[in-house]
């Protein structure tokens, strides 16, 4: 990975995008593309979109979506502790003790998740997330809503790290990931000549209702979508591969395998991995995908979709890792992928 792309993936991942509250990671998005894109749009839900070659007779959308799991405020009580609500799939338990950035209505402010001490009998075995407060430092409900308001969003406040063997921690890197590696794969494709047209849409709202998915597929009626997002990896201690296939870092992209998938795409995409030994891992999706492509795989006439998955450890905690290496070969597999497409292609499992 060239300095300037990993300067903007820390970027990224720096920059808070709690699901409905993407705007400044957007602009951080639109503003990187920008040298090696044809086109640009926004819409109505929050998504950014760029494209190459946007009239060409076939057309193929990757989406990465750029928003992240966090909390919403609920309340504040009279002694000016706050209490939250879920924003997304987020956990209660890896919350004691954390630090939060709330991005206030006013201003945005640091908190603390109180925890009781051991020496006075610590925190329950039982608690829920509507246990879980946070401690601002006010010292009333009046002096806390000169910063805050009911409804504003808070993420963990938690800095991405480097750890051993090229690998990366942090929150939210699901998926501010593909939202990086569909930009990536923009900037890569605009040196090559290509057949088809793309567009890179770092989409919004997939964490909770994946409404940005739908606009997106809505308003660009592509002929093949592609999401391309994070996926569980097996290869850490109590982590249940009884349900999936072993996914494991630095084991290469993660392709998906199930009835809402293209299996037409899905070959193709094995093609251009072998033809340059890059390494792929599979995983099964049997209903749905739990990512865009759902919602995506819905719009206009229908859209043949594949899934393009990081290997990812800590789903939705804090701390989730990933690998470096796993993100540029997804990279380098959807760049082959597309410079291989002719604008032929007939994805129809079925002919008269």
């Amino acid at each position: 990975m060239n300095p300037s792309s990993e300067k903007f993936l820390y970027d990224l991942l720096h920059t808070p995008s709690p699901s409905g509250m993407e705007e400044e990671i957007q602009q951080k998005w639109l503003q990187y593309v920008k040298p090696f894109a044809n086109r640009f749009q926004t819409d109505t839900a929050g998504n950014a979109m760029a494209s190459l070659q946007p009239d060409a007779p076939f057309q193929v959308l990757l989406a990465g979506h750029c928003d992240e799991i966090g909390f919403l405020v609920k309340s504040i009580d009279d002694k000016g502790y706050v209490y939250v609500e879920r924003l997304g799939g987020i956990s209660h338990k890896p919350a004691l003790g954390m630090k939060v950035e709330i991005l206030g209505t006013h201003e945005r402010i640091i908190g603390v998740i109180g925890t009781k001490a051991e020496h006075h009998g610590g925190a329950k075995d039982s608690f829920g997330f509507s246990d879980l407060f946070i401690d601002c430092g006010a010292s009333s409900k009046k002096e806390l809503e000169n910063y805050i308001a009911v409804g504003d969003t808070a993420v963990y406040k938690r800095e991405p790290e480097q750890l051993l063997n090229n690998r990366i921690s942090g929150r939210g890197l699901d998926n501010r990931t593909g939202a990086f590696i569909v930009a990536e794969t923009l900037r890569r494709l605009y040196q090559q000549s290509l057949k088809v047209g793309v567009t890179a849409a770092s989409t919004v709202n997939e964490e909770t209702n994946m409404g940005g998915a739908y606009f997106a597929g809505a308003g660009l009626s592509p002929n093949l979508g592609i999401a391309v997002d994070v996926t569980f990896a097996t290869d850490y201690p109590g982590a249940n591969s009884d349900k999936t296939a072993d996914v494991f870092l630095d084991g290469g992209p993660v392709l998906a395998k199930g009835a809402p998938i293209n299996r037409k795409a899905n070959s193709l995409l094995e093609q251009s991995a072998k033809a340059k030994s890059i390494p792929l891992q599979y995983e099964l999706t049997p209903k749905h995908t739990g990512t865009d492509a759902d919602q995506l795989r819905k719009t206009g006439k229908g859209v043949p979709i594949s899934v393009v998955s990081l290997p990812l450890r800590y789903m939705h905690a804090p701390v989730e890792t990933v690998s470096l290496n796993d993100i540029d070969q997804t990279v380098d597999l959807l760049t082959a992928f597309l410079t291989n497409l002719d604008g032929s292609e007939d994805l129809r499992p079925v002919h008269i």
